[in-house]
């Protein structure tokens, strides 16, 4: 895909992002994350409790669960009413390690973070939006322990954010929507830390195997990327006046 072909911004330019915050009027935290045509709401909440089986250990449990609305695509989708699908677990499963990676546990103490991703607009990169929405939903929940006194010192060790590359004839291109991440020869998603350590890498391969040269130019623009997220997360964390990261 050339970039004449890819209107509306070049091949490594992320789609337009946006986290709108204290979306939700109950939750400890919350955003509404925008990227492109894809939205997700996000919110954390804050349960004093932890699951039985870390009763006792003296730390705390950060998990996801995520959902797609029944029109969030261009047909409807089935509500995950009796039984989740394995996509769905896969996802909340990715969401949920993206974000334990950047909290520290035993200063969390003994409660629960649940991070609920509603997709209310798919259009590609669902998941990584998640991931980088999530992250701001929970260190707001995070703040709001602060303020009420309940935390002495901040469990957020960093900032963690989602994105997707992908090759198309022959060329990489960063932050897919559907239509790409539909006709891609390879798609990949990405989870990176503030610190640039990557939590987890996920590759396919369409067709034709990629090269270790795509895969490097894919890392490479995956990480760039990363960047101007992390930057937008903590431009919207800073403008609430919270700043505050374990050293």
């Amino acid at each position: 895909m050339t970039q004449k072909e890819r209107v509306d911004r070049k091949n490594n330019d992320l789609r337009p992002l946006t986290i709108e915050t204290n979306v939700n009027l109950y939750a400890e935290g919350s955003t509404l994350i925008r990227c492109g045509n894809t939205h997700v709401l996000c919110t954390a909440t804050v349960e004093e409790s932890v699951p039985r089986w870390l009763m006792g250990k003296e730390q705390g449990w950060v998990t996801a669960e995520y959902s797609m609305l029944p029109r969030s695509t261009h047909t409807r989708v089935r509500r995950d009413r009796e039984r989740v699908s394995g996509r769905t677990q896969e996802i909340q499963r990715l969401i949920g390690r993206a974000l334990r990676s950047v909290v520290d546990l035993k200063a969390l103490g003994e409660r629960t973070l649940l991070v609920d991703c509603d997709v209310l607009q798919a259009d590609g990169g669902t998941r990584t939006a998640s991931i980088t929405g999530g992250c701001v939903a929970l260190i707001l929940a995070i703040n709001t322990l602060f303020k009420n006194k309940l935390l002495e010192k901040s469990p957020i060790i960093d900032t963690i954010c989602g994105v997707s590359v992908g090759i198309k004839d022959g060329q990489v291109l960063t932050d897919l929507d559907y239509n790409e991440d539909s006709s891609c020869d390879v798609d990949m998603n990405f989870v990176i830390t503030g610190k640039n350590n990557f939590v987890e890498v996920q590759g396919t391969a369409e067709g034709k195997p990629f090269s270790k040269d795509h895969l490097d130019q894919m890392t490479l623009a995956a990480v760039a990327a990363a960047n101007n997220i992390k930057q937008c997360q903590l431009n919207t964390l800073s403008q609430l006046g919270v700043e505050k990261f374990k050293k």
